[in-house]
């Protein structure tokens, strides 16, 4: 726990909360496999907490397929100065979702059913983050029509990040991008440090055809 302490610092409390709703709510709930109980905090909270280092200051951020709240409810919690909405399109993890919200007093987080090309008319945000929704050519296509001119994409990868960044090409092309880069976060804090793909919007873009898929 001297690592999560590091992380969460005065949040801890409430990330030690949060854990604990996970690991019975969310495992009974089937949104967190009984497995991974045991390694919560390394592999799902620490793990989702040190994409703060990449997310700017005030931010209002939208977490894609928020599931069980990773990593958008882990953010709340670590960054208090950002303003994120949880969106989700199925009901049984929204309610979750509004549960943990209420039990952890979190201000800054708004949950929403939905998928991201049914909201992309009306949010507007700085940042995208996803983890474990879809291949990123699939995900830029959901997420950067909901970002502002300049607004970033950090989608958490694993092993294939690069290979998925190289076929997404096309598709954030077509988008005209500003830039696309692999970026890892969490330095002597989780092993191995956790990989992002950062998209960066070099405008607002249209929907791309073809793109009307579930976001979850």
């Amino acid at each position: 726990m001297g690592i999560a302490s590091e992380v969460f610092g005065e949040a801890l409390p409430r990330a030690e909360r949060y854990a604990e709703f996970l690991a019975d709510a969310g495992v009974e709930r089937g949104l967190i496999g009984p497995r991974e109980v045991d390694r919560l905090w390394e592999r799902h909270l620490i793990n989702c907490a040190v994409v703060a280092e990449a997310v700017p200051a005030d931010a209002r951020v939208v977490d894609i397929g928020s599931g069980a709240g990773l990593p958008g409810l882990v953010l709340a919690i670590v960054r208090p100065d950002l303003s994120i909405t949880l969106l989700e399109p199925l009901l049984r993890r929204t309610t979750f979702l509004n549960e943990a919200v209420e039990m952890l007093e979190l201000k800054n987080v708004e949950v929403r059913r939905g998928r991201a090309e049914e909201v992309a008319k009306d949010l507007s945000v700085d940042v995208a983050t996803a983890r474990a929704v879809a291949p990123l050519e699939r995900l830029a296509k959901w997420a950067l029509p909901l970002l502002r001119p300049g607004g970033e994409l950090l989608a958490m990868k694993g092993e294939r990040a690069a290979i998925e960044l190289e076929e997404a090409e096309p598709v954030l092309k077509r988008f005209g991008v500003r830039t696309a880069e692999l970026l890892q976060v969490g330095h002597g804090k989780v092993e191995p440090p956790t990989t992002l793909v950062r998209v960066v919007a070099e405008r607002a873009p249209r929907r791309a055809k073809g793109s009307r898929k579930r976001s979850s």
